[in-house]
């Protein structure tokens, strides 16, 4: 696939894509765009953004550690 290609006319900036790009190509590269719309207004700060992370994994970890213990690769696991 080749590379998307960026151009700045004076009435607009365009996107190109590789016309053999898939569905899903496409529709990812749409999803992320709305998702630098969304979050460019935003007040949050880097610092709570890492935070946030920071408690989701955390819970992530307690609710499903024991999944992983036993099993080959995760002998090390973080208490």
């Amino acid at each position: 696939m080749a590379v998307l290609s960026i151009e700045r006319t004076s009435e607009a900036v365009v996107i190109k894509l590789p016309i053999d790009s898939s569905v899903d190509y496409i529709q990812n590269m749409l999803n992320y765009f709305s998702y630098i719309q969304a979050g460019s207004d935003s007040k949050v700060t880097q610092d709570q953004i890492d935070e946030l992370a920071k408690e989701g994994k955390a819970g992530w970890w307690a609710k499903n550690k024991s999944r992983f213990e036993g099993v080959e690769g995760f002998e090390d696991l973080p208490e």
